[in-house]
């Protein structure tokens, strides 16, 4: 599939509080944990729990939230399919939109049962 300027629009205007239970909800019901979710977020975007939790008290926007975040230098090693879009394949004008599906791929992976550290890129050397 191919990202529209649309879709790209709509995804930013999203709000991160809005996202983040239905995240979570997904994680328990598949018997992972908050803490999971929250450091899968935090090596994605170097947001710890406090300022998470200002994000979601502020009712940040994924633009927001993606402008404010410090990508993970491994961000690029995040490919495979997720929302019917090949990650790898997203054109770099719609790089929010990549990010967004970074962050729903590496919720995907932990919901499946991914051991962390798989779920969290390691540069092969």
């Amino acid at each position: 599939m191919k990202v529209t300027a649309e879709k790209n629009e709509k995804v930013a205007k999203m709000i991160f509080a809005s996202i983040y239970p239905l995240y979570l909800n997904r994680l328990e019901k598949n018997g992972r944990t908050k803490k999971e979710l929250n450091q899968v977020i935090e090596w994605l975007t170097g947001f710890d729990e406090d300022k998470l939790q200002e994000l979601i008290e502020e009712q940040a926007t994924f633009e927001t939230f993606f402008q404010r975040a410090e990508l993970h230098p491994n961000a690029h090693l995040i490919k495979g399919v997720i929302c019917g879009y090949r990650i790898e394949e997203i054109e770099d004008q719609f790089e929010l939109y990549r990010q967004c599906r970074y962050l729903d791929k590496l919720v995907d992976e932990l919901a499946k049962g991914r051991k962390m550290e798989k779920i969290l890129r390691v540069e092969k050397k």
